[in-house]
């Protein structure tokens, strides 16, 4: 580059140069972290549409309150996979399309910079080859007998003299393009790729939040199904009642006199057989308690007293 021909934008052109080139293969690494994160959205999407579908068939299989259970699991988890799908469109067109749409940009950038390059090449060539004909042109006009010679270099000359006018119009044309399309690039592209950023942020924030929502539904759905199951409040199971019988239940009426509360559903005993009546006088002075419900004590006969007491109550017997 130190032949060609210089301009007083040199020094501007290859910081450009520089900057574009560094551009490149960053955005090129965020291009294709974009195209892998959206890969990576789709594949959450499949694998939570595979989870619901097996979530189903785990539920149908199982059946009753516990395949109730596993196919609201799986029911939920096809609705995240659809709203798992949708996400992944929304980064592709949001995301990954305005980073191919920079690189698309940034290499037309690079074909400016190219064409302009073209230019300077075309304008030292021409330049070049002036200084060579005009060598030539004076040795013919110092060469006595080549006025001929001298003439015909003279009129390619002027030829070539024009074409590198033309060059350095279409040189410096180009170079005042390129310098109006950098500036508009770094304007715009500062706005666009705020804008990406943010869209990109709402996004994944309005998604999430969507899915939690998605899951906090369905855990009082589960709660639901499993105090529903439990009794809580309803009716005690067949054969089992009395006292006790559940919380908030019916209350039961008192067991009748002489029937032990406890042993309520156990059909009553024989009644016990009736004890004699013993005289004021031969009455105990202390006796305890009876209770129907509790047998009497076995009578020890060595207990017994071997003195035997006649009836009062035979006739010509009394005193």
């Amino acid at each position: 580059s130190g032949d060609l021909v210089t301009s007083p934008d040199d020094d501007l052109f290859d910081e450009i140069e520089r900057y574009v080139e560094a551009l490149s293969v960053q955005m090129k690494r965020v291009a294709n972290q974009a195209s892998g994160l959206v890969r990576k959205s789709k594949e959450i999407a499949n694998g939570l549409f595979e989870f619901g579908l097996a979530f189903h068939q785990l539920g149908q299989s199982e059946g009753e309150e516990l395949g109730a259970k596993l196919s609201l699991m799986g029911g939920t988890a096809d609705s995240l996979s659809s709203v798992a799908a949708r996400h992944a469109e929304a980064e592709a067109r949001r995301l990954e399309e305005p980073f191919r749409d920079y690189l698309k940009i940034i290499h037309a950038v690079k074909l400016a910079l190219g064409r302009r390059h073209d230019k300077r090449v075309s304008y030292t060539a021409l330049l070049h080859e002036i200084q060579t004909r005009e060598g030539n042109l004076h040795r013919l006009r110092m060469t006595p007998g080549s006025e001929a010679k001298a003439y015909s270099t003279e009129m390619s000359l002027q030829r070539y003299q024009a074409a590198a006018e033309a060059a350095r119009e279409e040189y410096a044309e180009v170079s005042q393009r390129v310098l109006r399309e950098v500036d508009r690039f770094k304007r715009e592209k500062a706005e666009e790729m705020k804008m990406v950023v943010l869209e990109f942020i709402l996004l994944e924030i309005e998604a999430n939040r969507q899915m939690e929502r998605m899951w906090g539904e369905l855990v009082p759905r589960l709660e639901e199904e499993g105090a529903a199951s439990g009794g809580v409040g309803g009716e005690a199971p067949p054969g089992v009642q009395g006292v006790g019988q559940g919380v908030g239940g019916p209350s039961q009426p008192p067991p009748p006199q002489g029937v032990n509360p406890i042993m309520g559903n156990v059909p009553p005993s024989q009644p016990p057989p009736p004890v004699p009546t013993m005289a004021p006088s031969m009455a105990p002075p202390m006796s305890q308690p009876t209770y129907s419900n509790v047998p009497a004590p076995a009578v020890d006969p060595m207990m017994e007293s071997s003195i035997q007491y006649r009836d009062n109550n035979l006739p010509g017997m009394g005193l």
